[in-house]
């Protein structure tokens, strides 16, 4: 007598469910994170730390019986620093962010155009291509002066 067993594997390992379940959890949490406010705090954080440090270099020479004042001054100067540097603090973050930007851009545009003229160096098509390109512009640069 034959029998038939048939036994159902699941198509997908459930390993593999969970971890692209997370990875798209937080690719969805990246997608609402913003760089920049992110930079600014640093920044502000970082420069209402400097000035608390100079203020607590200023406030020690003063005498020991001013020590509540001190304190006081310190903890108004701090606030006081939040709310002045906040959003000079957002706007750099924000111009230092775009620089970053800009600087990749054109180091990746510089690594391809590296690239392609090394290509261009060893295949003669390429090289003709870009000397008919160089050319073109060449021509236009030329009729828009002249027109």
């Amino acid at each position: 007598m034959t029998s038939f067993v048939n036994v159902q594997y699941p198509s997908e390992h459930l390993g593999v469910v969970r971890a692209e379940n997370a990875l798209a959890a937080l690719k969805q949490a990246a997608a609402g994170f913003d760089g920049a406010r992110g930079m600014a705090a640093l920044l502000l954080a970082a420069m209402v730390s400097a000035l608390l440090v100079f203020a607590q270099q200023v406030i020690d020479s003063w005498a020991e019986h001013h020590q509540w004042a001190a304190w006081l001054a310190l903890w108004l100067l701090a606030f006081a620093a939040l709310a002045l540097l906040a959003a000079p603090t957002r706007r750099a973050g924000l111009a230092l962010r775009g620089a970053a930007r800009s600087w990749a851009e054109r180091r990746r545009r510089a690594a391809e155009d590296e690239r392609t003229w090394q290509a261009a160096l060893r295949d003669p098509r390429i090289m003709a291509e870009i000397e008919r390109a160089l050319d073109r512009c060449g021509a236009e640069h030329t009729h828009s002066r002249h027109g």
